[in-house]
């Protein structure tokens, strides 16, 4: 990719990278560990170039107040939801399930965005965020691919941001669905791009 990032306009989102996503079984640890690698290196090349860097973070009510209600087949992972039947326990604001993972624990300079649904930019601050520090051209990483990332990519595609998606740190339980994504859907509106990619261009002067 000869392309150049322009560091002071650019911003990486850390997506869900949460203990109650990553750390739930041996499965999901072992599909997360290559992702989160490569999200700490983008983090350390952001941080390196002065890019600025924020975390969207589920952050649900243990009441459930703010959280989605609608009627629909079935939950995130397409298992049939019988009439009246919630998803599986979202994550509570304030539990160690709620916390980032120690290997991209925020620093203080960066910005932490709680959410209550799908999208970063749902109800949430980041949009003022960006504006108030400049930023065209967001860098995506985070899970899972086929829900908050996507719902993510489309709100900034429709708010005008350029977008580049680091294809090797981001995951989904289902590779199809990733894949699909990747090939077919993220190109229209986005760089879809390798960690080793992203770096060299953040690097580039």
């Amino acid at each position: 990719m000869n392309e150049r990032l322009d560091a002071p306009h650019t911003a990486l989102l850390l997506f869900d990278f949460l203990a109650g996503h990553v750390e739930r079984d041996e499965l999901s640890r072992a599909r997360f560990a290559p992702v989160i690698a490569n999200a700490r290196t983008l983090l350390d090349a952001a941080r390196r170039a002065g890019a600025m860097v924020a975390y969207a973070n589920a952050d649900h009510r243990a009441d459930r107040a703010t959280s989605a209600r609608t009627i629909r087949d079935t939950d995130n992972r397409l298992r049939p939801l019988k009439p009246g039947e919630d998803d599986a326990p979202l994550i509570t604001g304030g539990t160690p399930e709620a916390r980032v993972v120690a290997e991209l624990a925020p620093s203080a300079e960066d910005l932490v965005v709680p959410k209550h649904r799908w999208s970063a930019f749902h109800g949430t601050y980041l949009e003022l965020a960006l504006r108030t520090r400049g930023v065209d051209t967001l860098i995506l990483a985070g899970g899972s691919t086929d829900v908050g990332i996507a719902s993510t990519a489309f709100a900034a595609r429709d708010l005008d941001y350029n977008l580049v998606i680091a294809a090797d740190a981001c995951t989904s339980p289902e590779r199809d669905n990733h894949e699909q994504l990747m090939r077919r859907m993220f190109p229209r509106m986005a760089r879809v791009r390798s960690t080793a990619e992203i770096v060299a261009a953040l690097g580039r002067r």
